[in-house]
């Protein structure tokens, strides 16, 4: 006897589909945070430096934070003048779940909270230029930042109804903001 066959609308598995991929998403995720916070607790180990690592995922981001009881010096040398050790660490640890998984990783580092604190200070460059423009400058230029970086700022451009671009190439790579058209 023939087996029967029906069709299904696409509307009906559309909610499962995007359920299904929702949730490989936050896995992916998730084995993602793990990765990151096995490789940096071993950088932690090596150089002997004391650290608790926090896992987060957000906005369809892992975020890892790695903080201490007390604010350390050693904790400190991690993140480096204006945040350059930081970086670099970032980048170590993506590549390290990109060799385990196969996959570009967009995860966030932070210690000792510097990216908040960070984040604080972008906002207040990005009033700053805003205020610039309303006060008849036709364009702002602001200094190169990375690329995690000029993406808060733009985010904070557009939700003050300005409008931004990135320009220039590597480490001259900056902001210009001017008045929306």
């Amino acid at each position: 006897m023939p087996e029967e066959s029906q069709l299904v609308p696409e509307e009906a598995t559309a909610p499962v589909e995007a359920t299904a991929q929702a949730e490989t998403g936050a896995s992916r995720l998730e084995e993602e945070g793990d990765i990151a916070a096995d490789y940096l607790e071993e950088l932690l180990d090596i150089a002997d430096i004391d650290g608790d690592i926090d896992i987060e995922i957000r906005n369809g981001r892992t975020y890892i934070s790695i903080v201490a009881d007390e604010e350390s010096d050693s904790l400190q040398s991690l993140v480096g003048q204006d945040g350059e050790v930081l970086d670099a660490l970032q980048e170590l640890t993506r590549l390290s779940v990109l060799s385990a998984t196969e996959t570009r990783s967009r995860l966030v580092l932070d210690i000792s909270g510097y990216r908040d604190r960070r984040n604080v200070e972008l906002a207040k460059i990005a009033q700053a230029a805003a205020d610039q423009i309303k006060d008849g400058a036709e364009t702002v230029a602001l200094e190169p930042m990375g690329a995690y970086e000029r993406k808060i700022v733009h985010d904070a451009i557009a939700e003050l109804g300005l409008e931004s671009e990135s320009e220039g190439e590597g480490a001259r790579r900056h902001i210009v903001v001017s008045a929306a058209h």
